[in-house]
């Protein structure tokens, strides 16, 4: 017992020496190690004689547990002693460049979306909004497109068991908002829609901006105006465009309108971007507006579509396989 009370104190006053973290591991290794001393007299307790086993493993117990504890106090303030002399003898420059960092950047899509809702701000147009789970009277039928019509057959459609659909354009928002204020007006619808469709250039997911414009005397010369300087400002170039006849339930007459693009190899062709045409006198009336003293305009266009043309992105699934590399490009 006065060998076990001895090799404690001495162990003790060696562990409040210590020191250096390496000296204090040193020590933990010679006392509580597979071969330290602490651990040999655990294994020399079988060689006592019965009656005395008890006693000298409980003064060994009590040795090993005041020794593990000054040495985690010990290695508390050897550690912080380390510290404090680090920061004491190292000092920080704040007049340094701060490392560089790999920044994110807006998504191409957002990047496309903000710059649209810019122009047509800056020419009047409120940005509103409205659900992506429509119910069919103002995703088809006040559109114009009545129970059974042909054209729903242009709308792959998602529904749900309930009736209810993910909308198929954005032109439910412009029936709320013709629901809610009173002529003249003019806003634009931006957001995502879905329709059963997936390819190189089509999406089941993707998103679409659709303008509206009410007023005692809009004409198709507004229309034309109005998409011919969006275009210009959109690209930052002149283009020859071209305004085709085109069917929609929801506008009369309605048209596509095509720009003439010019490939990487010089030649040009015609690419159709936009959708547009005088809003139908039935949508009008759906919504309790006076067609025989109003008249509109609409227009829609895709999205990924002027950003495809914009950026130079070839295959639209790029926008949303979210590869790093797709993606640093607009950092």
């Amino acid at each position: 017992m006065s060998e076990i009370d001895s090799l404690s104190n001495q162990a003790l006053a060696d562990i409040e020496a210590a020191s250096t973290p390496e000296a204090l591991e040193a020590l933990r290794v010679g006392l509580l190690g597979k071969s330290g001393s602490i651990t040999a007299q655990l294994k020399a307790l079988g060689a006592l004689p019965a009656d005395q086993r008890k006693a000298a493993g409980e003064a060994i117990n009590r040795a090993r547990d005041a020794i593990a504890g000054a040495l985690s106090t010990r290695k508390v303030a050897l550690d912080d002693a380390v510290l404090d002399a680090q920061l004491a003898s190292q000092t920080v420059d704040v007049t340094l460049p701060g490392r560089d960092a790999t920044r994110g950047g807006v998504h191409p899509i957002s990047r496309t979306l903000e710059r649209i809702a810019d122009i047509f701000g800056r020419l009047g147009y409120e940005l509103a909004d409205g659900p992506e789970i429509e119910d069919d009277w103002h995703n088809f039928e006040a559109l114009n497109f009545p129970p059974h019509h042909p054209a729903r057959a242009m709308h792959d459609t998602f529904y749900f068991g309930d009736g209810r659909l993910l909308r198929t354009h954005t032109s439910g928002v412009q029936v709320r908002y013709m629901g809610e204020h009173a002529p003249p007006l003019r806003m634009i619808a931006a957001g995502k829609v879905y329709r059963s469709d997936s390819d190189q250039t089509h999406s089941p997911m993707f998103h679409q901006v659709e303008g509206l414009l009410v007023d005692e005397h809009a004409t198709f010369a507004d229309l034309k105006g109005t998409l011919s300087e969006f275009v210009r400002a959109f690209f930052e170039r002149d283009f020859e465009m071209r305004f085709r006849p085109s069917y929609f339930p929801f506008v009369e007459p309605g048209a596509e309108v095509d720009i003439a693009w010019q490939q990487a190899d010089g030649s040009t062709r015609w690419l159709e971007v936009l959708g547009c045409g005088m809003v139908h006198p039935n949508v009008l009336r759906a919504v309790g507006i006076d067609p025989e003293r109003y008249t509109g305009f609409a227009f829609g266009l895709g999205v990924e579509r002027f950003a495809m043309l914009r950026y130079g992105v070839d295959d639209l699934r790029a926008f949303f396989d979210n590869d790093v590399r797709f993606l640093r490009q607009f950092a």
